[in-house]
């Protein structure tokens, strides 16, 4: 039954890169080069990193379409109404979903949520390539998601220089002890712990107690999936997070600026 399970994450896994990587060879195919380097060029990233680092628990809000486990999660989906609702809200960051086939993402969603927010902008997705790096940055991202599980770790320490020779932080995401340990190496400037177990789909938000004793200090981290409350929020804080990034919560909620406020509200 374990290897099955284990089978069902990697199949899952596996199928979310190669639906990205697909998107990627359309969308680069697409590309004026010359002009995409200018593009790429022309934006000055923001501090990601420093905006989740202060005296109060920082919430990276998400946008999402929808999701392969969940479905459809809005039916009115406007990135740039809910950059400006995130921003009201008081969140530090925004995350967005870029992933077309899995969530219903894509590249011009960054884009819309640049224009509506100053906040710095996280690309969400299942990168693989340095080229999805520097496309982060000229859609107007400041950082990019990495997902340990997704890469070996030659890709990993790759894609991490990559973002910061393109002036971009990553995010790495982990679930164990051993892909902490494999972000850590490979210079994670931030480390996102992932709470949602692919193999079932349940949330540990023990997770972020355990890691958080093999995270140094001067990496940021950032607790991420089931966190729905308030009690949740501050018990993050008290593990030892600089953030907590939501979504689900946020996506089904008739107001997100008040949900964020709500969130955030224990620390005064």
């Amino acid at each position: 039954m374990g290897q099955n399970l284990e089978g069902v994450k990697q199949d899952l896994l596996e199928r979310l890169v190669l639906e990205a990587r697909q998107d990627l060879q359309r969308r680069r195919h697409l590309m004026d080069r010359d002009r995409f380097e200018e593009t790429v060029a022309a934006y000055s990233p923001k501090d990601f990193v420093a905006a989740l680092r202060g005296p109060r628990l920082a919430v990276i809000a998400e946008m999402k379409h929808r999701t392969p486990s969940m479905g459809e999660l809005s039916d009115d989906y406007r990135p740039s109404d809910l950059a400006h609702a995130y921003t009201e809200g008081g969140a530090a960051a925004i995350s967005v979903l870029t992933h077309m086939a899995g969530f219903g993402g894509r590249v011009d969603h960054l884009r819309a949520a640049r224009a509506a927010t100053t906040l710095p902008i996280l690309r969400k997705d299942f990168l693989s390539d340095p080229f999805e790096i520097a496309e982060a940055r000229a859609c107007g991202a400041d950082a990019v998601l990495l997902i340990v599980a997704a890469l070996d770790p030659g890709q990993l320490r790759e894609l991490v220089a990559v973002a910061r020779s393109r002036g971009l932080a990553a995010l790495v995401e982990v679930h164990d002890e051993r892909e902490t340990a494999a972000a850590i190496e490979a210079g994670a400037p931030a480390i996102g712990v992932n709470h949602r177990d692919l193999r079932t789909f349940s949330v540990d938000l023990g997770l972020t107690e355990r890691l958080r004793e093999v995270v140094p200090n001067e990496v940021a981290l950032v607790a991420e999936s089931g966190i729905h409350s308030p009690e949740d929020a501050r018990r993050m804080r008290e593990a030892g997070a600089d953030a907590i990034l939501v979504g689900e919560e946020l996506m089904r909620s008739a107001d997100p600026a008040a949900r964020i406020k709500e969130l955030m509200a224990w620390s005064g």
